[in-house]
């Protein structure tokens, strides 16, 4: 009663309303809960009968509804034709090839060089710039690494030419190594932040912004990687240790390094592991343990959440060839390799398997030409982590030749960034 003089109409019950199914609902239901048909059974029946009667014959019969049609040439009624749009052409047939109207494109066949095979790269690279690049060296490195069964980085530096007003010159170059088959993505910066190539943060952000915009426009779907240090979070809890150590390096700020995955600006994040060894000898945190709290901090970030993150090592290297005994190399893998694998802390670690300082001297993980060595023989064994482990190759140095040494590699990494200038 109180609702029929508010003027609301109380529902029906099941058992009044013949469209009602609530008794379809299974035990149990909430009350709120209710069904009605659209259809009951017997009018869907009846709807099925009197189509399918006769064979059929009232759905052969049936036609769609005649169109409302206007007359433009009926007296009374204006026809106004539409403006033609973007791509509607003149309304007129033409040949094919030619021209749809007057001044127009040539039908779409892409203008080519004399003697150059004609096609549009999606990247914005031309075919011979494409061509070239995989005639160089790390071109065909590229092509090897892949064909070794290596997961390949193309790796260069882009901050100084960025620096000096050519990043557009140097990305394309980079990009059309990196355009090959096989290639995941490009390490555009090594230790950015350390040295003297930015003035300040903003800078650097700056560089991080605009490097990547270039490679992204020039490589889709191809992955973008940096690599850094944080040596603030070697300090763990010790507060004297944070501050001096941020004082020293001001650009290295945490916070503004993991918005470069945050925002998507980078898909992978290397942090070195160089600095481990000394750098907290004042605070007496010795690499085992600046080695935790690095990869403590980054779980804490939750910086695996945004991006890919992955240790870097060049120490199992030495000046001529690793001299690790096999129970040191053991332990070495378990405070420098384990540790920042355990508990996804980082998802790969790149380790420099050869390197070649300024005065031409070579460090190596494995003997000189491939030489045997415990170091060596201790990583070929590592089979259930190979994937997760990556060296650098730079082609402009090799050992031996291309083929050889990312056979060689291959046997212990599962991935490769192939150097290019």
């Amino acid at each position: 009663m109180t609702l029929s003089l508010l003027g609301i109409a109380a529902p029906a019950s099941a058992q009044d309303d013949p469209r009602s199914c609530n008794d379809e609902l299974p035990a149990g239901t909430p009350s709120y809960v209710t069904c009605r048909w659209l259809n009951t059974p017997e009018e869907a029946l009846n709807a099925v009968q009197f189509w399918m009667q006769n064979d059929g014959e009232n759905m052969e019969a049936a036609a769609p509804i005649p169109p409302i049609l206007i007359d433009c040439a009926e007296d009374g009624n204006e026809c106004t034709p539409a403006a033609p749009g973007p791509g509607d052409g003149d309304g007129e047939l033409h040949d094919v090839g030619e021209p749809d109207v007057e001044g127009a494109e040539d039908g779409g066949t892409p203008e080519c060089a004399a003697g150059e095979d004609c096609y549009v790269n999606p990247h914005g690279l031309t075919q011979a710039q494409v061509s070239e690049a995989e005639k160089t060296a790390a071109g065909q490195a590229v092509k090897t690494a892949a064909a070794a069964g290596l997961r390949v980085w193309v790796d260069t530096e882009l901050s100084d030419d960025w620096k000096a007003g050519k990043l557009p010159e140097a990305a394309r170059k980079v990009a059309a190594v990196a355009a090959q088959e096989g290639v995941v993505g490009v390490r555009f910066a090594r230790q950015l932040g350390v040295g003297q190539t930015f003035q300040n943060a903003d800078e650097m952000d700056k560089f991080v912004t605009e490097a990547t915009a270039e490679l992204r426009k020039l490589l889709p779907g191809r992955k973008l990687a940096a690599h850094t240090v944080v040596p603030v979070f070697g300090c763990g809890a010790e507060e004297a240790c944070k501050t001096a150590v941020t004082a020293k390096y001001p650009l290295l700020d945490p916070d503004r390094i993991g918005a470069w995955l945050a925002k998507g600006l980078i898909d992978q994040l290397a942090l070195d592991s160089g600095h481990l060894a000394t750098t907290y000898t004042p605070w007496k945190i010795d690499a085992a343990t600046a080695q935790r709290n690095q990869w403590l901090q980054v779980r804490a970030r939750a910086w695996d959440a945004y991006g890919h993150l992955t240790a870097e090592d060049a120490g199992f290297a030495a000046a001529g060839g690793s001299q690790l005994t096999a129970e040191q190399v053991t332990k070495a893998v378990t405070e420098r390799v384990a540790t920042p694998l355990q508990d996804d802390a980082a998802e790969t670690v790149t380790l420099w398997s050869r390197w070649q300082n300024a005065e031409g001297q070579v460090s190596r993980m494995y003997g000189e030409k491939w030489a045997a060595n415990a170091t060596w023989d201790q990583f070929k064994k590592l089979t259930e982590i190979r994937p997760r482990l990556a060296t650098v190759y730079d082609p402009a140095h090799p050992e031996t030749d291309a083929a050889t040494d990312l056979k060689a590699l291959s046997e212990v990494f599962g991935q490769v960034y192939v150097h290019t200038a």
